[in-house]
């Protein structure tokens, strides 16, 4: 029969001819002997080639041994025949002639089509499968002929796994740029698979049934789950292609692929092949795929070769889901290189009344069951050739053969779906009965195939075929013979043969449910209790579907003995109220009230309607509110108003657990809330709550006062009857006269009209109103964009402030701004900034019609322009109606680092520097100025270009003159400067003239009078930026040049000087003096007058020695006066902590700018007075007034007085070199010079310099530099320092000090990746896991915070678990639910009821919510345990102090009660 191998005969001949043959697959085999049969041989796998030209590629030892195989093939036949001849007596030739004609047909035989079953399931064995559940650890496969397995989460690909046993791992390894954010996170199963996805599997292993501890699945209902536990797959690319070699690899041919790492172009996939890796380009990875998303590390795709390189290591490769359908093979190397999935050519051979037998790849036998056909396969005959794909081979058969399936959706890769497009499981839940299903074959020892509709099958197992044993089923009689009908019931789904589980059984067929599913919430049920326990009641429904009744709901009141009520196997009546379908959950309840209710039931929140009556669960109770549970976890809150009339505490009356009557009185759809009313729902109570729907904000409305109250006047509006009120203020104004004289006018019937609705009260049913002047009523127009116009009033309410002023709503749909210059004429008497909710009469300035927005003015003269009067303050509406020295006045906008914006019209505001906020220098000027505070000032510039507006609030001439312009002409030799230390080099020092762009050289002779003095060393002492007074020796007007001395000589007799230079200060120029004080600060008289002219510009041309001209700014050389820098910190920011007692470090009252120095102000007032002083005595008595200052002892204050220059800092830490605190106060003197990069400099040197036995120490210095990169450095500076303080500190403690760092400088999304970043190296600490959930729920991310606490726990050790869990309940307790702390609290005693300390905090945390009733409920509980009497004790004095505190005396003596009772109870025990 064609198809089959021809036998191996004894000189190998027929090895080369059976690989000549294969050179003509293309044309119609031919037979060379007429009727012969070839037979079988046991060839190996390895021996199947095809090579061109008739050759062998085997080697002599695999010739040798296939020889002696056919050798033992052909004795062992001989021996059987001759045994038998032996046996059997001799026999007639009719006899013999009809034996061998049987013998012809045995040999004729076509294969026995063969089922998979679990136990022919065996390692190693490939086949294809069907995903049909995702479960957390694990994935549950639907296997042919109805089988199933699990894929654990570790057998997927090896780089998932690698990716799972790292997130513990303690290496701090960030991922590269390129990849992915999502690639840092491990991704769930879901991400990876979808139900319905096909997948090539391995057997590893099988287990017996009835296994159940497997890891991944966990406890479960489902029957198909529970199943899968038997057959363990792997889809590791290495298993699953196994024996696939390089020469496979041609177009077409699709195997597993595992993403190995992420490149710039496409994805680096692992194959499991020796010498290859694949590469998917993005554009493959993505053809069809919406959302772009890329692909996740250590992901399992199916893929189908388009290249092979030509050194043959990278193969090109594409996830297209076209191509991998089309995608087939023609040929192979090897048995092995046929994997499941694969599409091949297949030729038929036989039609068999079980299936079809074929020939795939012109050589391979192949088998499809009934199963596996299409549904038209009556038109199969043999020859014919047919697509088919490999469901699986049969390792154990030899030759090998392989199942395949020629079914539809396999061949399209598809799920199996119904005629109509509708998927399997929705077309046929589980439950649905099936009035006639019509049997098509009978399997005897397996079940029934049946149809259930043209196309659709379904099995029934023999189990499930009646409810008696059957041990067999006949195929032609009884009464599940073929084309009988029967009802059936579906009782599950296999997904990869696309058929439905049936059920026949009498049994089921009665059953009510079958799944959780189709219990409907509301529903009145009987069922049988099946176990009761301390937690919860469980009772039996219909088959396997049970319930469970908690406790608070066995009965309308709580039962103190539930057991003698519930008695197991007993009947019970209960109403479903809650189902959940994909855990398989019934909650019922038994409370007779709800089983009894006439009232309807509420099960969805769309259903909830005002003045709906129901019955309603109580669930909580606290001082404000009750929370009510209906049906389906529909939750409702009533407040207290509405709970009780009388006023009494809620938790006196109602406990968690009471059944109670609620009429719905509003719902919120947007915030899905519901509010309830007690009070409302008694048949007493007449509903007063009125219909206000009809009555809007901003209506002009009339009304007849019905009532009057104390402060406000009821009205009943007309014509719709609304209740309204007004207070008698506002009505005095509406009728211009007096609240007393009102009072004695007004009675109840008047009528009042021109009132405006400015706020409604739905729940109430009222409105609050108020009124206008009658002066300025007008008749009534709906105000819309179309006929409004300039100039209009109009009234609005305010709603809230915006960036431009208060945010107006006029009505629905229009609304308006306010800004601020526009709300008076003066804005010292008015209001500039209206309370919100407050009614406004404004008047129309501007319209933007698109937007449905007004610009609205209060402005009284806009209000009434006929009562003419100058405001004080005049409107600008634009930039021309300013010009320079303009006095005006404006609100602060905001308040910058280098000045103010301050707001003076609609879009105009002006800019005021830092330099013209005061006259004399303030050093703390940002506390002066606030967010909408009313300034004055004057306009100093205007640019109309680019409209910016320059102010002042100094006083004196606007016109800035220049600065006085230093050139190197202007200096003379023998000139005494100050200047500052701009660069030292071997050779010298290169001072900077301050107020100036010139800088000269002083030259290492000229810095000591002692000539034998080692300059070098002098040198040192200096620091770039220092402030020095240096003797000018020369000058070279060509070279430019300046010659500078710093030699004490030349300072000689400065006493003198000082005398006759200050009676002529006018004499010195910008920046330079003929001498300075010794403490090295510039002169108060040269500030005081030539600041003014600092502000300004240079824009004469400046002498630079070296650089030539120079037309920049001298506003920054003019501002090195000012010790102040723009950005300011203080020394506890920058390490790092809010506290100011700090150990072993103190800095307490420590800033950067030290405030124990003398602030340049106060010295400045102290010069300037000294010199004022002088100018009114006499020469003498100035000389010896400075004498005496001079003579002073200061040494004293030496030890106590904080360094102010770089050399006294040197020689304070010269004595300290291990005070941390002192760096750090070198630090903050450089920060406020601006100088960062000494900053870190100085840092640096502290770590290098202090003992390495000071850890601490060097840990402060360590998180004062994290703190400076964190303000002043970049990402790279920051990780450069982050990783040396990694390096040298505790690990641990610098990765939680950064993320604080990160955190308190509101920078949380770089905090929330540190936090995770130090989760991931220090997992096993809970301190870090804590630290991280109160960083998310201090900033309102709960949902986040609550997922750590699972996360957390599978890192953390076990005895870390109760101490973990205990933090994460505390935090809930102080940053996010307290309910939900009590929830995490009670699990914990539950379960360790004698962990006392975690009652005792438990208690604590209840003590902060004042609830006294609750603890009350837990120490009785506590106190029911066996302890000590010690720890009882403790407990009672707890217990009686919170008495005290929150309860009442009451008790308190029910505590010493109940304590004298436990002392008698305990002696008696004893």
């Amino acid at each position: 029969m064609v198809g089959h191998k021809r036998r191996l005969d004894d000189d190998g001949t027929s090895v080369q001819k059976s690989k000549k043959t294969k050179l003509l697959s293309d044309k119609p085999e031919k037979k060379t002997h007429k009727g012969a049969v070839p037979s079988t041989s046991a060839m190996t796998l390895d021996a199947i080639d095809f090579p061109r030209g008739g050759g062998s590629t085997l080697t002599p030892l695999e010739v040798k041994t296939i020889r002696a195989e056919a050798v033992r093939e052909a004795d062992q036949e001989l021996f059987d025949s001759t045994k038998q001849a032996q046996v059997k007596p001799k026999q007639r030739k009719s006899d013999v002639k009809g034996k061998a004609t049987e013998v012809d047909v045995q040999k004729q035989d076509t294969l026995r089509i063969e089922h998979l079953n679990y136990k022919r399931l065996m390692p190693g064995m490939r086949v294809l499968g069907q995903v049909m559940s995702i479960q957390p650890l694990a994935i549950v496969v639907s296997l042919p002929n109805q089988l199933f397995a699990h894929v654990p989460i570790t057998q997927i690909t090896s780089q998932l796994t690698h990716r799972l046993e790292s997130t513990n791992d303690d290496e701090d390894e960030e991922l590269d740029d390129n990849k992915s954010e999502s690639s840092t996170q491990v991704p769930d199963l879901t991400d990876l698979f979808y139900v319905g996805q096909y997948v090539r599997a391995a057997v590893i292993s099988t287990h017996p049934p009835g296994t159940t501890d497997m890891a991944g699945l966990g406890r479960v209902r489902d029957d198909a789950i529970k199943a899968s536990r038997r057959v363990e797959l792997s889809l590791l690319p290495e298993k699953v292609n196994v024996g696939v070699r390089k020469a496979d690899l041609k177009i077409g041919y699709s195997l597993n692929a595992a993403v190995r790492s992420i490149e710039d172009h496409g994805y680096l996939l692992e194959l499991g092949i020796s010498g290859v890796s694949g590469f998917l380009s993005f554009k493959e990875a993505h053809k069809g795929d919406s959302d772009g998303s890329r692909l996740q590390l250590g992901a399992l795709i199916h893929v189908s070769v388009i290249k092979m390189s030509s050194n043959g290591r990278t193969c090109t490769l594409t996830n297209d889901s076209d191509v991998l359908v089309s995608s087939s093979i023609s040929e192979v190397t090897n048995v092995a290189s046929v994997l499941p999935g694969s599409l091949v050519q297949s030729l038929i051979t036989a039609v068999v009344p079980g299936g079809l037998n074929l020939q795939i790849l012109g050589f391979f036998d192949a088998t499809a069951d009934e199963l596996h056909l299409p549904s038209a396969h009556s038109s199969f005959k043999v020859g014919k050739k047919i697509k088919a794909r490999v469901l699986y081979d049969l390792p154990t058969t030899t030759p090998p053969r392989f199942v395949v399936t020629l079914a539809e959706h396999h061949i399209r890769l598809q799920p199996k779906s119904t005629s109509d497009g509708q998927a399997l499981h929705a077309a046929f839940p589980v439950g649905a009965v099936l009035e006639a299903v019509t049997v098509r074959r009978v399997e005897a020892e397996r079940g029934l195939l049946v149809e259930v509709q043209p196309g659709q099958e379904g099995f029934v197992h023999i189990s499930h075929v009646s409810d008696e044993h059957i041990p067999n089923l006949s195929a032609s009689s009884g009464p599940w013979a073929p084309n009988t009908l029967h009802k059936a019931r579906v009782i599950g789904h296999h997904p990869f043969d696309g058929i439905l589980q049936l059920s026949l059984r009498s049994s089921v067929l009665e059953q009510r449910f079958i799944q959780a599913g189709q219990v409907q919430v509301g529903e009145v049920l009987k069922g049988i209790v099946k176990h009761l326990t301390d937690s919860a009641l469980f009772v039996s429904i219909s088959g396997n579907v049970d319930g469970v009744i908690w406790p608070v709901h066995y009965a309308d009141i709580p039962l103190k003995h539930p057991s003698k009520k519930f008695k197991v196997g007993g009947n019970i009546k209960c109403r479903v109220l809650t189902v959940d379908p994909e855990r398989n959950r019934v909650v019922l309840t038994a409370k007779k009230t709800l089983l009894d209710t006439a009232f309807p039931i509420l099960t969805s929140f769309s259903d909830a309607k005002a003045g709906f009556l129901t019955h309603a669960v109580v669930f909580r109770v606290t001082d404000k509110h009750l929370m009510v549970e209906f049906f389906n976890n529909v939750n409702a809150v009533v407040p207290a108003r509405e709970a009780s009339e009388t006023g009494a505490k809620l938790t006196d009356i109602y406990a968690p657990g009471k059944v109670i009557k609620v009429r719905i009185i509003s719902v919120q759809p947007e915030a899905q809330r519901i509010v309830a009313s007690i009070r409302q729902a008694t048949s007493s109570f007449t509903s007063s709550v009125t219909d206000i729907s009809g009555v809007l904000i901003g209506d002009t409305v009339e009304g007849v006062v019905t009532q009057l109250h104390k402060l406000n006047v009821v009205l009943s509006l007309k014509p719709s009857d609304v209740r309204a009120l007004i207070s008698f203020s506002g009505l005095a104004r509406h009728w211009n006269t007096t609240v007393p004289e009102l009072k004695t006018l007004l009675k109840p019937g008047a009528s009042i009209g021109s009132l405006v609705v400015v706020s409604r009260n739905p729940e109430k049913g009222f409105v609050v109103i108020t009124g206008y002047s009658k002066s300025d009523q007008q008749k009534k127009v709906t105000l819309s964009m179309d006929n409004v116009i300039v100039g209009q009033i109009v009234i609005g309410r305010v709603t809230k402030y915006a960036r431009f002023g208060a945010h107006i709503k006029l009505t629905t749909r229009i609304s308006g701004s306010l800004h601020p210059t526009d709300t008076s004429d003066d804005y010292e008497t008015g209001n500039p900034f209206p309370a919100v909710d407050s009614i406004l009469r404004a008047a129309v300035v501007g319209i933007d019609r698109p937007s449905n927005h007004l610009f609205l003015s209060t402005r009284p003269s806009r209000l009434s322009p006929n009562d003419v009067k100058q405001p004080v303050d005049r409107e600008i509406h634009s930039i021309d109606d300013l010009k320079a020295g303009d006095t005006v006045r404006g609100f602060i906008k905001s308040v910058a680092e280098h000045g103010l914006f301050v707001m003076l019209g609609r879009g105009i505001d002006a800019r005021v520097q830092i330099r013209e906020l005061f006259d004399e220098y303030i050093k703390d000027w940002k506390s002066r100025f606030v967010v909408n505070q009313l300034v004055s000032g004057r306009v100093l510039n205007i640019d109309t270009a680019n409209k910016k507006v320059e102010m002042t609030f100094r006083s004196g001439d606007l016109a800035r003159a220049p600065p006085n312009s230093l050139t190197l002409s202007d200096l003379r030799e023998g000139q005494k400067v100050v200047g500052r230390v701009k660069r030292i080099e071997q050779y010298g020092i290169f001072i900077g003239i301050e107020g100036s762009k010139i800088s000269g050289l002083c030259h290492k002779s000229q810095l000591s009078d002692n000539k034998d003095a080692d300059v070098t060393i002098a040198l040192r002492t200096f620091r770039e930026g220092d402030r020095v007074r240096a003797f000018i020796i020369s000058r070279d007007l060509e070279k430019k040049q300046l010659s500078l001395g710093l030699k004490p000589s030349y300072f000689a007799g400065d006493d003198d000087e000082v005398e006759s230079d200050s009676e002529h200060p006018q004499d010195n120029k910008l920046g330079v003096t003929d001498d300075v004080e010794t403490h090295g600060a510039l002169d108060g008289s040269d500030l005081g007058e030539e600041r003014p002219q600092d502000s300004g510009s240079d824009e004469e041309e400046l002498v630079t020695v070296g650089d030539g001209h120079d037309d920049d700014d001298d506003g920054d050389d003019i501002m090195e006066v000012d010790p102040t820098p723009p950005n300011l910190i203080n020394a506890s920011k920058l390490l790092g902590r809010q506290d100011t007692d700090v150990t072993p470090l103190k800095v307490d009252g420590f800033q950067w700018f030290m405030d124990d120095a003398i602030p340049y102000e106060q010295s400045s007032q102290s010069e300037s007075s000294d010199q004022s002083d002088g100018e009114e005595g006499s020469v003498g008595r100035k000389k010896r007034k400075r004498r005496k200052e001079i003579e002073t002892d200061v040494t004293a204050d030496m030890q106590t007085k904080m360094p102010d220059s770089n050399a006294d800092f040197e020689r304070r830490l010269l004595g300290s070199p291990n005070s941390s605190y002192l760096w750090i106060q070198y630090m903050s003197f450089q920060l406020q010079l601006s100088e960062i990069d000494k900053a870190r400099a100085i840092g640096k040197r502290a770590i290098q310099t202090i003992h390495f036995r000071e850890e601490q120490e060097k840990l402060n210095v360590w998180i004062a530099l994290l703190n400076l990169e964190n303000v002043y450095g970049t990402d790279a500076t920051m990780e450069a320092v982050f990783k040396d303080g990694v390096r040298y500190n505790d690990s641990k403690t610098i990765h939680l000090r950064l993320a604080a760092i990160f955190d308190e400088s509101q920078k949380y999304e770089k905090a929330e990746e540190q936090y995770k970043r130090t989760c991931k190296k220090f997992g096993q600490s809970s301190k870090v896991w804590t630290l991280f959930c109160e960083h998310y729920l201090r900033h309102g991310q709960v949902e986040n915070a609550r997922k750590l606490l699972s996360r957390s726990l599978q890192s953390l050790e076990k005895r870390k678990h109760i101490k973990t869990i205990s933090k994460f309940a505390q935090l809930e307790y102080k940053l996010g639910d307290a309910e939900r702390g009590r929830t995490i609290f009670e699990g914990i005693v539950d379960s360790h009821p004698k962990r006392w300390d975690i009652w005792s905090v438990y208690m604590d945390m209840e003590a902060r919510n004042g609830d006294i009733q609750h603890l009350r409920n837990m120490f009785n509980h506590v106190l029911a345990i066996k302890m000590t009497s010690h720890k009882a004790k403790a407990f009672f004095k707890k217990w009686l102090d919170l008495e005290r505190k929150l309860g009442d005396e009451e008790g308190a003596t029910a505590v010493k009660q109940k304590a004298v009772e436990w002392t008698q109870m305990a002696a008696e025990v004893a």
